[in-house]
Parts: C-alpha cells; structure tokens; sequence
C-alpha cells in the first residue's frame, strides 16, 4: 500500500485516471502493461464482475515484478466488506461511486487515499467531513464542467474530479480543467469496449499518449 500523498500527487501530476474492469485476466493485465508503456503510473481498476479481485491479484503481481512505480488502485468500493477484501489485496488507493463514512474511515486509519463520488453539494460536504482529499464528481456528463463552475467557490481549496463520460478531445478536457479540476477520469472513452474485445492494445497506446498530452495542454 502507497501513503496518501504520493497517490494524490500522482494523479494530480498525471492528470487523467485511467480506469476499466474485464473479466478475461489476460487482456486486462496486457491493457494495463500498455498503460503503463504510454506513461501511466496512477490507475483504477473497478470492481465490476465477479472476477474483479482474482484479476486485481493478477494486476498486484505484475505491479510488483514489472512496474513498482505504479500506483494500482480498485474503484466501485461502496461497502467496508469491499475495502477490506481490496485493501488485503494491496490495493494502493480506494475509489468509490458514493459516500460512505465507514469505508472513509477504513482508509483515513490506513493512510490511504479513498475518492468518493459525489453529484451534489450536500454529497461533497459529507465527502469532506469524512476527510477526503479528492472527490469524483459521477457522472460527468450529467453534471457538466458548469455544476463545477457554480459551486467551486463553496468548497475552495477541494480537489475534484470527474469521471464518467470525459471525452478524448480536446475541448471537452481543457472545458473541465478550466472549471476548474485538477484531473479528469477516463473509462470506456479511452479503453473501450471495442479495444478490450478487440485486443487493440497499439490503438490503446496511441490514445494513451493523445489522452496524457491533451491533459497536459489543457492545464
């Protein structure tokens, strides 16, 4: 497991998290070797299928034997039960779709970073009684780089990011890190379906690249 800080300022200094689930253990570990050859060193594997903890032990394993310096953290946690089996695991961050204080607690007593999810105020309030450093504005693309706008100045000095629904281009990341994120998530707009299937891993890479440059330009 990796202190707080040290996944925070990787995200922040990547400035996109990557993030998919599949159930073949195979193709999720090459999607997550190509990550990692186009220059990711912070992502999130979701807990999504019944096989998402096998797989995330396979994911473990590689990140020891081939990429120390990546932080490898599990998403979809909404319950302690879930943690606990993750963070066993060695799972370095938590990402969650909701606010639970009970998992917030599991990983503040742990040093760990836990990104809950939040879709309005009253969320991000109790997201921030319960210490957390990063929230994940879920679903992006129902809540617009406006819901930001509007109520940043409420929560200053609040880390956000969206997920869900962030699109590969151009204006729609530097319209969100203009409202002011200090990341964006990125799911199946970057590893899609068709590349999990598909097994287009030189695709991935390519998009990859394109994805980590457009964030960096859009700062």
């Amino acid at each position: 497991m990796k202190a707080k800080q040290q996944v925070l300022d990787s995200i922040i200094t990547q400035g996109m998290l990557p993030l998919f689930f599949y159930a073949d253990a195979d193709v999720s570990v090459e999607i997550t070797r190509t990550l990692y050859k186009a220059g990711v060193r912070v992502f999130e594997y979701t807990n999504r299928g019944a096989a998402a903890l096998e797989n995330f032990k396979k994911l473990k394993e590689l990140q020891q034997a081939e990429m120390p310096d990546l932080n490898l953290g599990i998403g979809t946690i909404k319950s302690v039960h879930e943690a606990d089996a993750f963070i066993n695991a060695g799972a370095d961050f938590l990402v969650s779709p909701i606010v639970n204080p009970e998992v917030a607690k599991m990983a503040n007593d742990l040093n760990m970073l836990w990104i809950p999810g939040c879709m309005t105020p009253t969320e991000i309030y109790t997201a921030q009684s319960s210490n957390a450093a990063l929230i994940k504005l879920f679903p992006a693309n129902i809540l617009g780089p406006e819901f930001l706008t509007s109520i940043k100045e409420l929560f200053r000095d609040q880390l956000f990011m969206p997920t869900g629904g962030v699109e590969l281009d151009a204006g729609n990341i530097s319209t969100w890190f203009k409202a002011g994120v200090c990341a964006v998530g990125m799911g199946s707009k970057l590893i899609s379906k068709k590349v999990l299937e598909e097994k287009l891993y030189d695709e991935l890479f390519t998009n990859t690249q394109k994805a980590i440059e457009l964030v960096q330009t859009s700062r």
